[in-house]
């Protein structure tokens, strides 16, 4: 199994009901498709960049997995046909140095469940 790391990010016009269902959806279809999820980071409602289809916001959302590259493909495939989803990516670590690093960020994402906002996390981990 792979290292992999997906975020998506949600219309802002969807209930908050809807926008749970559309997470449960991915990650339901990560786990029948063989993938194990090892965390989840739930970054809420945020400003995008630029606009995206007319929406100036949306929600963000990550998921930690393993599985195997045929995975990757259904979860993309999944993301394009679905008109809710914004934006997407999904990111292969690959070398021990970006497993490592990943195993980094699952902890991070257990361990701190929006306790914290990013910036607080890097200043606790590097000792400031």
């Amino acid at each position: 199994m792979r290292f992999y790391e997906t975020m998506f990010v949600v219309k802002p016009t969807l209930t908050q009901e809807e926008i749970t269902q559309k997470i449960d959806f991915y990650k339901v279809a990560i786990l029948n498709n063989g993938g194990e999820i090892s965390a989840t980071l739930d970054m809420g409602m945020r400003n995008l960049a630029y606009e995206i289809k007319k929406n100036k916001r949306g929600y963000y959302f990550v998921i930690y997995f393993k599985a195997e590259p045929k995975l990757v493909l259904e979860l993309e495939r999944l993301y394009r046909i679905n008109e809710e989803i914004l934006r997407f990516i999904v990111i292969k670590y690959e070398s021990k140095k970006e497993q490592k690093a990943w195993e980094t960020l699952v902890d991070r994402a257990i361990n701190n469940k929006k306790s914290a906002p990013l910036k607080e996390v890097e200043d606790k981990s590097q000792g400031a």
